[in-house]
């Protein structure tokens, strides 16, 4: 065999020997699923958001363009909403979602604790 020939083959076993174990088990399972649904879920949310954002500008571009006959299906806080909450969306993704899902469990986590404290109201007898 000549030089360039052993060199590569080398190097194809060398490589094949450094590689890393990979687990099998259910745990890793889950979390490598996990994380795949978390990356395809966040692009999804970001193209969706990014819909929303053209889809909004498009609607204001008619509303403000279009006389009595057009434009006037939709409403200044739908359109403001779809681009509000489509750029929201766009840039933010799964994190956007994420950070609004966790603030959503500390309420609920406060609530349940009994943390928050209620006055009584004027129905319950004061």
């Amino acid at each position: 065999m000549n030089w360039i020939c052993e060199t590569a083959v080398l190097a194809l076993t060398g490589a094949q020997g450094s590689l890393p174990d990979a687990a099998w088990d259910v745990k890793s399972f889950l979390e490598n699923a996990r994380t795949y649904i978390q990356t395809v879920g966040g692009l999804l949310l970001m193209l969706l958001g990014a819909a929303g954002l053209i889809w909004g500008g498009v609607r204001l571009i008619q509303k403000l363009m279009g006389g009595q006959q057009h434009g006037q299906s939709e409403g200044w806080g739908r359109i403001a909403a779809l681009i509000l909450i489509g750029g929201a969306l766009g840039t933010g993704g799964w994190t956007l979602i994420s950070a609004v899902g966790s603030g959503g469990q500390t309420t609920i986590e406060d609530l349940g604790g009994g943390t928050i404290v209620v006055a009584p109201g004027p129905l319950e007898g004061r």
